[in-house]
């Protein structure tokens, strides 16, 4: 598909997302990243999707074929090198549970990153979602637990939330939050039981959550796509209906 990238008045074509390593959107978004930028007029509903441990900014985009049309879509490297290759948004160590905490570094960087998308590819500021894959789901998670008015809805995929965080369960801080969350009943590496914990603790903090689990293991199949596609599909219609309004807390 097709796309057009804008910064500074200049626009050039491109055939898939664009790798910004360098240049003022580097600089504006503190990140390296990947962009895919829709042709039609802004501003944009965008998706920041997340990628997870040892990935980088190219693991997410076999996700995005789930997304609305003409949606701006941007991907983040993550944060920190990770020793087995890769990049990560938090060095977690082997059956280490993360504190919300621990993710301060991390969400800092994202929401520089998202606060700097409508400047640099005219994101809708009103209309941002997140997407994460494992960590990267544990990583939206906590940016949302930390910044709730930044973002609309989060997909996370095979991921975790954060441990100790009752200060934003006891504020209920996600309140009327859409969440989509996919966990595989066979995951090795994240148990199922703990899975339905985090789902327990999500609704705990006020998340409309959908929860989905499948016969997989740290994955998504087929039936988990197209369940991805639907809640996306009725995220974009109730843009349509009227912008999605969450209640300060």
């Amino acid at each position: 598909m097709g796309i057009a990238y804008v910064l500074s008045g200049e626009t050039l074509s491109l055939d898939g997302p664009q790798l910004i390593n360098t240049g003022p959107a580097l600089e504006a978004t503190g990140l390296v990243h990947r962009v895919l930028k829709p042709t039609g007029p802004g501003p944009y509903p965008t998706v920041v999707m997340l990628h997870g441990r040892s990935g980088g900014e190219d693991a997410m985009w076999v996700f995005a074929q789930t997304l609305p049309a003409d949606w701006l879509v941007v991907s983040p490297r993550g944060i920190k090198q990770d020793p087995s290759g890769g990049y990560a948004w938090h060095p977690r160590q082997r059956d280490e549970w993360p504190p919300l905490a621990m993710f301060d570094e991390a969400v800092e960087e994202v929401v520089r990153f998202i606060k700097a998308l409508p400047f640099v590819y005219n994101a809708d500021p009103e209309m941002v979602y997140m997407m994460g894959f494992s960590q990267g789901a544990a990583t939206a998670y906590a940016t949302a637990m930390g910044h709730p008015d930044l973002v609309r809805g989060i997909a996370g995929l095979v991921g975790f939330v954060p441990v100790q965080c009752d200060a934003a369960v006891e504020t209920a801080v996600l309140k009327g939050l859409p969440i989509f969350m996919a966990v595989g009943v066979e995951d090795p590496y994240i148990p199922h039981a703990r899975t339905r914990n985090c789902a327990r603790t999500l609704r705990a903090a006020g998340a409309n959550l959908a929860y989905h689990e499948y016969e997989t293991g740290h994955r998504l199949n087929a039936q988990g796509v197209r369940d991805l596609r639907g809640w996306w599909a009725e995220q974009e219609e109730l843009i349509s209906l009227k912008p999605p309004i969450r209640p300060a807390n």
